[in-house]
């Protein structure tokens, strides 16, 4: 498997990535608190898996609902979806995750 990674300075910036790749009308995406990283793993080559990407940023969130404007590009914790024009994310902080130790061993 292959990894490519896209850095960036701040967790807003991180959110505002995802919130833009994000399919029309889904309105809550996964993203993973994990060894000092905040990210997301995305699959570039959806068919055969060989590819992903890595987009993150260094730090940590606790598990549960984040809610990301876009407008004013600020996050804040949140305990329900509360807006259609707010984008959501699901904080997870595995206690093992094997994908995410070959990406995070990889970084360059």
């Amino acid at each position: 498997m292959k990894f490519e990674y896209e850095e960036f300075d701040t967790l807003d910036e991180l959110l505002l990535y995802l919130a833009s790749i994000t399919p029309y009308g889904k309105q809550v995406m996964p993203i993973s608190s994990y060894k000092d990283y905040i990210f997301s793993i995305i699959p570039l080559s959806p068919l055969t898996g060989e590819v992903m990407m890595m987009v993150y940023t260094k730090g940590k969130l606790d598990p549960g609902l984040v809610e990301f404007d876009v407008s004013s590009r600020k996050h804040r914790v949140v305990t329900s979806v509360e807006r259609a024009d707010k984008n959501y994310f699901i904080v997870l902080t595995p206690k093992l995750a094997t994908l995410a130790d070959e990406a995070i061993n990889g970084l360059p």
